[in-house]
């Protein structure tokens, strides 16, 4: 008997994996909006030497929150298209807890949208007309 051939897929599994991990995790744009303010933002820029962050913490982006080892790095990431997507995800506001309450339906306005139009085209129609209609829907 022959061996079984493997099979050559991978079901996507990696990347659920990928997706899964935290190594390359940053902060979620809320949280990047508390940074972004003055007095905030000049701290994070000039932070103590930490030995423990990439480039002693002296080369940090604000609006990715990531650290960089050298100047040079963080100068090339400014003209990436990682950096400038982020600026652009960031100037869309964010979404308030009112927006989401209502995107679940959670909002104190749940009429149903629409059916005093139906009722009112039942209205002007005769008895015969509604049950053909009825039948139709």
């Amino acid at each position: 008997m022959g061996r079984l051939r493997r099979s050559r897929t991978h079901h996507a599994r990696r990347d659920v994996h990928r997706l899964a991990r935290t190594r390359v995790r940053v902060k979620d744009l809320d949280q990047i909006e508390i940074d972004l303010r003055p007095g905030n933002r000049a701290k994070l820029e000039r932070q103590e030497i930490d030995e423990d962050k990439p480039g002693l913490g002296q080369h940090y982006c604000v609006e990715c929150a990531k650290y960089y080892e050298t100047d040079l790095a963080l100068r090339n990431h400014t003209k990436s298209k990682v950096h400038k997507r982020r600026l652009k995800e960031l100037k869309e506001p964010a979404y308030t807890l009112k927006e989401a309450e209502g995107a679940a339906g959670l909002t104190t306005d749940n009429k149903q949208r629409g059916v005093e139009d139906v009722v009112k085209k039942f209205e002007g129609m005769s008895n015969d007309e509604q049950q053909k209609k009825e039948i139709t829907l």
